[in-house]
């Protein structure tokens, strides 16, 4: 079994590396070629741990190797005091045929690639062709690497950056500075409506319970990716963004009806219908329905997150390490 470390799979896994393989795992969750049971949620301590296994089948779409695992996310708001990071995970990768464990990885680096990858795969087909201004709601590990995404997609040339807390928002534009060096504009911004307003492409990446900006500063064109918001009671994007929002576009149709109250809450509310979901991001990716249709509609991407990216991103990661030769082996059996 190989171990993968967070600087293992950073030199293991690119964004656009991520972004394929992305395509692969949407394609295989709207196809239904993938086994992906819903996740388990169990509280210990001040948080909450997902259990999220998941099967990708062999054979196409997009994918030619099948791949078997688990990952376990955990959530603990105390963590900060503690030292830690408050979002901790693994995921663990076995052959599909034998049930022998092949690889055990870092699957909070492996998180943060394969959501913003999912976001970047989204932003390709349905934000304008010519966006050039990203705003990124968020400071964290999410919000960087969304920056990443979206400048491995389009053309970006200025990032407006907004958190809760104006030094995070600051030390996130410097950092990205130097990561994205072809980006002749970052810089961090005082409140969401400076950040939203005349943006191009508007990434949610926090954990806000609440709207994070006001949707009456949309910009007409615009595309919004809503990640943050995980549970049936949250949401990052008020009303005004869904009344707005002429194709709205999930990774998972069954998983947003449990999940994302980004749409449950419109939809209990009488705001919405679920026929005002226009497609899975897989079926776009298969060609069953188009992307962005016009120059001016605005669209909504809406992931709760699924076990598929994280098994389609962990098997890219173990073909590359295997390549280089990167990681520890250890035999369990030994």
């Amino acid at each position: 079994m190989r171990i993968l470390t967070r600087s293992d799979l950073q030199l293991c896994l690119s964004m656009a590396e991520t972004i394929e393989a992305m395509a692969g795992a949407f394609a295989q969750l709207s196809s239904g070629a993938a086994t992906v049971p819903q996740r388990i949620g169990l509280a210990a301590g001040d948080g909450v741990s997902l259990f999220m296994p998941a099967h990708l089948s062999p054979h196409p779409p997009r994918l030619q190797t099948g791949t078997l695992g688990l990952k376990v996310v955990s959530v603990h708001g105390g963590n900060a005091q503690r030292g830690l990071p408050a979002i901790l995970a693994a995921v663990l990768l076995v052959d599909e045929q034998t049930g022998e464990p092949l690889a055990l990885m870092d699957g909070a680096v492996l998180t943060a690639l394969r959501t913003a990858a999912g976001s970047g795969l989204a932003t390709r087909y349905l934000a304008r062709a010519d966006a050039k201004v990203a705003a990124i709601i968020g400071a964290g590990p999410q919000g960087r690497a969304h920056a990443l995404a979206m400048c491995a997609v389009r053309g970006i040339e200025e990032i407006r950056i907004v958190s809760r807390h104006q030094a995070s928002s600051q030390s996130l534009a410097d950092d990205l500075r130097g990561a994205l060096p072809a980006v002749p504009r970052i810089r961090a911004v005082a409140d969401a409506s400076a950040a939203v307003r005349g943006a191009d492409i508007i990434c949610c990446c926090t954990n806000s319970p609440t709207p994070v900006f006001d949707g009456h500063d949309l910009s007409a064109g615009a595309h919004v990716n809503a990640i943050g918001a995980y549970t049936p009671a949250t949401r990052e994007t008020d009303d005004e963004t869904i009344r707005r929002a002429s194709r709205i576009v999930v990774d998972s149709r069954a998983t947003v009806a449990h999940e994302a109250g980004d749409l449950v809450i419109p939809i209990k509310a009488g705001l919405m219908g679920e026929e005002a979901i226009y497609a899975e991001l897989g079926e776009i990716v298969l060609g069953r329905k188009a992307g962005r249709q016009s120059e001016s509609e605005i669209t909504l991407f809406k992931s709760v997150g699924n076990a598929a990216q994280d098994m389609a991103a962990a098997r890219a990661a173990l073909s590359r390490a295997e390549q280089l030769n990167v990681g520890l082996e250890i035999e369990l059996r030994g």
